[in-house]
């Protein structure tokens, strides 16, 4: 019943994020069929992709690897690892596509994370051994909504939705506290690596340092021929699935920009910019992940109190337990030690320690948002924490830590609250099902007309390559308007010169319509259509070059184009190459 209770409390934090109310969240978020909360863009374009993706993905046919999505992008797709759609849900998703539909399943996913977290949060603070009583469920549910109310967690579910998953972290370092027993502990290990291999790659880090930690100390205590069988296994379970969701179709383009610059801040644990309203923000130098690591004030009082506890109370063998576990005290330091990077920031100012060599930082550039590896060192206090504060105060004083965490959970609802109605904000408002971006009843002519459509020239997540990639999936098409977590730079140049080649020259694909997104685009186009055949209009905000289209009629509200292109509304076009 506790788990259940706990369960509860993690729902309760995602209704109250998105809702707030459960009828609320089902109709906006968690059913299905409601896509306008993915679609709206207050929440950025990510949640986007992650829909385009999908709808691409489960209409398409089965292909080797099963990850594979060539239909969205074209020449730049890649696969739905890259997608970030969760493949641990779309590939038995999309094996159901004859028995349900299924629009979207991120509510359903969001509202399992916010469950899982709370009861593994649960689970951790119930190592201290207090006990069933009321006052120890209290406190223990106390714990759990700690847990729940992370910025660390609720950020992502603003956004980068996979990464929610943060319930993978806790359960490894359940099983790092914890132990096994015979080739149970193996075989949750490869469970749980196999299954984060589907969710991210970030988490998948993660899950997979701490697992080699608990290996270690394990392997050191009792080597055996199981060692070794698990040290084969668990790796090539995460490869297998990796495989799967197509991590090894891109052969290029896994490195990126930012390694150094989406650090840890050393003080980000009590950074309140972002989440909290009770306590003082603290300077930062502000990027994309800034914010996202706030404990809570809750939560930092917890950490406060676990390390006063540590210090005063050597009978409860904190020295004993970090001794026999050193394989997860290194690997967690080393996980946010690479968070900090070799730039790390104190209070706004960076300090750079060292220049790494350049085939360094692009390796590390694969994981350039490090601020997120200090989430296992966060974590693994948090549950440190609560453990020794349940296990100082004991049984006999269950209700005084009742009182305690009930007060913490209190304080870290009452700091995150109003960002939380804030994040809420974005969502409850927006319809069940996004208005078209491309409104004009003309588009639905050219939708019957072509079968392909092209933004030129070709980028990842170029101008109106959401309107265009929306067009081309509600008409059955193909496009390279495409947005990737990581996508080839070489592929995007062949396709570029292709293009360009194509309509210098006017040798246009069959079946296929372009949208131009520069001037030196339009210009191309302009010289190599014949203007008896190949009309160039505004629709929408968009140039659309339709080749051959011949004498078919054209509305009277649609402006043909012709040089020399003055005139175009704001945004239409960019002056140069994007």
């Amino acid at each position: 019943m506790t788990q259940f209770a706990a369960a509860t409390i993690g729902a309760a934090v995602v209704v109250l994020s998105f809702g707030p109310t459960p009828r609320a969240f089902w109709e906006g978020v968690l059913s299905p069929s409601a896509t306008g909360w993915m679609l709206a863009g207050p929440m950025g374009p990510d949640p986007v992709q992650y829909w385009l993706g999908w709808s691409w993905f489960r209409r398409d046919t089965w292909r080797i690897p099963p990850g594979l999505n060539p239909n969205y992008g074209l020449e730049l797709s890649s696969t739905i690892f890259y997608a970030d759609i969760i493949p641990l849900i779309a590939l038995p998703l999309k094996a159901l596509r004859g028995l349900v539909t299924v629009e979207q399943y991120w509510g359903m996913w969001l509202l399992f994370c916010g469950m899982a977290q709370a009861v593994l949060g649960l689970r951790l603070a119930a190592l201290c051994g207090i006990g069933v009583s009321p006052g120890g469920a209290v406190a223990l549910l106390g714990s759990s909504a700690l847990f729940a109310l992370q910025p660390m967690l609720l950020m992502r579910m603003a956004g980068h939705l996979a990464l929610a998953g943060q319930w993978t972290v806790l359960s490894a370092l359940l099983l790092c506290f914890t132990e096994g027993r015979a080739w149970r502990r193996p075989a949750a290990w490869a469970l749980l690596v196999g299954a984060t291999s589907l969710v991210h790659a970030y988490l998948l880090v993660m899950v997979g340092a701490l697992w080699a930690a608990d290996w270690l100390r394990r392997t050191i205590a009792a080597p055996t021929t199981t060692r070794a069988l698990e040290a084969a296994a668990v790796p090539g379970l995460a490869l297998a699935g990796l495989w799967a969701a197509g991590f090894f179709a891109l052969r290029a383009g896994l490195e990126a920009w930012g390694y150094g610059d989406l650090g840890f801040n050393v003080l980000a644990w009590f950074d309140s910019t972002l989440w909290g309203s009770i306590l003082p923000p603290i300077p930062d130098l502000r990027h994309g992940e800034s914010g996202s690591d706030y404990l809570g004030l809750g939560g930092i009082l917890l950490l406060a109190i676990g390390a006063s506890i540590a210090i005063l109370r050597r009978d409860l063998g904190v020295g004993a337990a970090l001794r026999a576990r050193w394989p997860l005290v290194v690997v967690t330091i080393l996980l946010a030690l690479f968070a900090m990077t070799h730039k790390p920031s104190v209070a706004g100012v960076r300090i750079t320690l060292f220049e790494p060599p350049p085939w360094m930082l692009a390796l590390a550039g694969i994981l350039r948002a490090s601020t997120r590896f200090a989430w296992p060192l966060a974590y693994a206090l948090l549950a440190a924490s609560a453990i020794l504060a349940l296990r100082a105060l004991g049984q006999r004083r269950a209700g005084l830590a009742a009182l305690l965490f009930a007060a913490l959970a209190a304080l870290q609802l009452a700091d995150l609250l109003p960002s939380i109605r804030h994040y809420e904000s974005l969502v409850i408002k927006e319809p069940r099902v996004q208005p078209e971006r491309l409104p004009d009843p003309f588009w639905d002519v050219i939708g019957k007309s072509y079968t392909r459509i092209r933004a030129v020239p070709a980028a990842d997540r170029g101008l109106h390559w959401e309107s265009t990639a929306r067009f081309a999936i509600r008409h059955g098409m193909t496009t390279d308007a495409v947005y990737l977590a990581r996508i080839d730079p070489g592929a995007i140049a062949a396709l570029r010169e292709t293009i360009a080649g194509q309509l210098f020259s006017g040798k246009h694909e069959p079946g296929t319509v372009y949208v131009l997104r520069d001037r030196d685009t339009l210009n191309r186009a302009h010289f190599g259509r014949d203007l008896a055949r190949d009309p160039m209009i505004l629709l929408d905000g968009l140039v659309v070059l339709l080749p051959g289209w011949g004498d078919r009629p054209i509305p009277g509200h649609v402006r043909l184009l012709f040089p020399p292109f003055e005139g175009l509304p704001e945004g239409t076009i960019t002056e140069g190459v994007r």
